[in-house]
C-alpha cells in the first residue's frame, strides 16, 4: 500500500527538504509546548478566549526566547474543548430516556509551528496545488492549501492551515509551486479560524477526495487508522529534535 511506502521513502529522503519556515536550528530557540491535560496552565478561561490564548503563547515564547513553539504531533489535547467543531452534540433516545453523548475529536494528526503573524510558509518539495479553502468555522483551519507531491514514483501530499486570507487570493489549482519558494503566510485570527497565529502543517498519503480541507484531528479511537494515513511530519520538518520542553 502506498501508505506502508510512504514512511521509509521520507525517512530515505530526510536531507531532501528544505525548511517550512524560516528557520536556522543553530541559531533560532524552539520551544515544544504540550496542549494535554497535564498542562495545568492552560485552563478553559484562557482557551474560550482568543486574545487570551494569543497572551499564554507569545508569553511562553518570550520567557524562553523562542522564535517559534512547536508541538502536538499525535498529542491527544484538551485545546479542542474551546469549539464545537471537534465536539459531537447529545443523543436522546426517546425509548429509554437515556443521554449519550458521543466521542469527541482530540487526537492531533500535524504538526502545530507557533509564531509571528505573516510568518513565511515555504514549499519543502516541488508540488502542484491540489486545492485550497478558507474554512471559516471558529476553530477551523481558516485560509487552507493543499499542495500534491510525488517522490520516487510515490504521490503524497502536504496541508497548511491557519494561514492568512492573502495566501489564497491568487492562487489557481493545479499551479507549480517550486521547492524553498515562499507561497503562503500565518494568519491572523480572523482569517485562521479565531487561533493564536501558527501553521498546522500535515502529511496525508490518500486524500480520501477531499478538496480545501482535510481532517486534523480525529477521535482517540480511532487513532490508528489515521496516523497510517497521516504519518509524523517532522519526517519533513526535521524541527523537532532541535526543541527544548516549556
Amino acid at each position: 500500500m502506498q501508505e506502508q511506502a510512504l514512511i521509509p521513502l521520507l525517512k530515505t529522503n530526510a536531507g531532501l527538504f528544505s525548511p517550512v519556515v524560516p528557520f536556522l536550528p543553530l541559531k533560532d530557540p524552539l520551544l515544544q509546548f504540550d496542549f494535554t491535560s497535564a498542562n495545568e496552565e492552560l485552563t478553559q478561561a484562557i482557551l474560550q478566549d482568543t486574545k487570551l490564548f494569543i497572551e499564554y503563547i507569545n508569553q511562553k515564547l518570550s520567557v524562553a526566547g523562542a522564535k517559534y513553539g512547536i508541538g502536538g504531533y499525535a498529542e491527544h489535547r484538551t485545546v479542542y474543548s474551546r469549539s464545537d467543531l471537534f465536539g459531537a452534540a447529545e443523543v436522546s433516545h426517546r425509548s429509554t430516556s437515556t443521554v449519550v453523548k458521543p466521542e469527541p475529536r482530540r487526537f492531533h494528526l500535524g504538526t502545530d509551528i507557533w509564531g509571528k503573524p505573516h510568518t513565511a510558509v515555504m514549499a519543502p518539495i516541488n508540488g502542484v496545488v491540489n486545492s485550497f479553502a478558507f474554512n471559516d468555522a471558529f476553530g477551523d483551519y481558516g485560509a487552507t492549501i493543499i499542495l500534491a507531491h510525488k517522490l520516487n514514483d510515490i504521490s503524497f501530499y502536504t496541508l497548511y492551515g491557519h494561514l492568512s486570507l492573502s495566501s489564497i487570493k491568487n492562487l489557481q489549482q493545479g499551479e507549480f509551486i517550486k521547492k524553498g519558494d515562499v507561497f503562503a503566510e500565518f494568519g491572523i485570527p480572523s482569517e485562521n479560524g479565531q487561533w493564536p497565529p501558527h501553521l498546522h502543517f500535515q502529511i496525508i498519503a490518500d486524500l480520501q477526495g477531499w478538496e480545501g480541507d482535510y481532517p486534523g484531528v480525529c477521535k482517540f479511537s480511532e487513532k490508528d487508522v489515521w496516523l497510517t494515513n497521516c504519518p509524523d511530519p517532522d519526517l519533513i520538518l526535521q524541527m523537532v529534535k532541535y526543541a527544548r520542553k516549556d
